[in-house]
Formats: C-alpha cells, sequence, structure tokens
C-alpha cells in the first residue's frame, strides 16, 4: 500500500508518494489541491494508495528534508527511490544528478556526457523527475549556463540555486561510477543571469 502525505511548510506544500521503505514521488507547490493533484498523477499504475493526515516518522525525515533542500539548507539524508519501472538509461541520469553537490551545478551536456545520451535525452528525463528536490534536476542547466527549463518555473528554479550558493569559485570533477561529472559553482549561473538582466534593462531603456 503507497501513502500519500502532503504538509505546509510557510506559504509552501510538499507531498510525497512512498511505501515507507521507498519513496514514489515528491512534489511541492503553493497551492495544496496542485500538489495531490500531481501526486495522483505519478502514483505508479494498479498499486493500491491512500491518503494520510498523519505523518509516518518515515515521511517526516523525508519532508524536512525536502524543506531544507527547498531552502538551501544542507542535508545529509538520502532516501532508497522507487525507481524500478523507470529505464536503465533514466535511473543513470538520475544516478549522475544526485552527485551534484549543493553550490553547484551541472549542464545537460556533462550529464550526457558522463552516462551517455545526448543534452536533449537528459533533458527529458529531468522533465519528467519523479523526484524533484531529492532529484535536484534544478542544478542542471544549459552548457552557457542559462537555467534551461524547470517544470515548476524559471523564476522557482532561480531563487532555489539563490539559496543554495555558497561562494565557491571553481569547478570541480566528480567521479560517477567509470565516468566523471564536471559540476560548476551555483555562481556561475548567477553571474549569467545579471548580466542577461543587464542586457534587458539596458535594452528597454
Amino acid at each position: 500500500m503507497l501513502n500519500l502525505y502532503i504538509e505546509k511548510n510557510g506559504d509552501l506544500w510538499f507531498g510525497i508518494i512512498t511505501d515507507e521503505e521507498k519513496i514514489y514521488a515528491t512534489t511541492f507547490n503553493q497551492n495544496r489541491k496542485t500538489v495531490l493533484h500531481n501526486l495522483l498523477l505519478k502514483v505508479p499504475f494498479n498499486m493500491p494508495f491512500k491518503q494520510n493526515e498523519k505523518s509516518s516518522a518515515f515521511a517526516r525525515r523525508i519532508l524536512k528534508s525536502l524543506k531544507n533542500i527547498y531552502y538551501g539548507k544542507e542535508t545529509s539524508e538520502s532516501f532508497p527511490l522507487a525507481t524500478e519501472q523507470l529505464s536503465v538509461y533514466s535511473r543513470k541520469v538520475i544516478e549522475a544528478v544526485l552527485q551534484v553537490p549543493i553550490g553547484y551545478v551541472t549542464s545537460y551536456g556533462f550529464v550526457a556526457k558522463c552516462v551517455g545520451g545526448s543534452p536533449r535525452a537528459v533533458g527529458r528525463v529531468m522533465a519528467s523527475n519523479l523526484f524533484p528536490l531529492l532529484v535536484p534536476c534544478h542544478r542542471v542547466v544549459r552548457s552557457d549556463f542559462t537555467l534551461g527549463g524547470y517544470g515548476f518555473g524559471l523564476n522557482v528554479k532561480l531563487e532555489i540555486l539563490k539559496r543554495e550558493s555558497r561562494g565557491f569559485s571553481s569547478e570541480r570533477e566528480i567521479r560517477v561510477n567509470d565516468g566523471k561529472l564536471r559540476v560548476f559553482p551555483v555562481e556561475f549561473v548567477l553571474k549569467r543571469v545579471n548580466i542577461n538582466s543587464f542586457k534587458f534593462n539596458s535594452f528597454v531603456r
């Protein structure tokens, strides 16, 4: 039996699907009905589920981690994800993106170089990410450090990245199985956004 949990924190609602051993989906939104709707869309076919008003201890840990990630806080928690129904390629992309630490971003292209496929294929996996925040697709941007896409809106993606800024200045390489993934300080993205904003403001004047 799958359990759906929804919890409010400030102006935001967070939602999860779990069987108390693994996570099947996460989501967040300012609207409670939207969170519930998004969760229902992610319930695996033919699996029974129920919505629980009172969170289990496992669910509370997951929800706390979601909030911490959203608000740019460090979290050491990791949880088993139910990825069995995903393609082998999707699992490889998710595994790589999970390695991108707070304060850094990578690009669709560098993920593709690490696990195979194309930047577009990586983008498709990120667009259908069942585990937003836990699988930090907000840390995947374009190769020119523009934001790319984000299902919750680019403004939300930018605000999360701003909160994750740690003042790093140098890129790194992270080993992912047999490959290496290049990651870059969030500041590279923020600088690019500021440059584009300056150009736009100069143009409209």
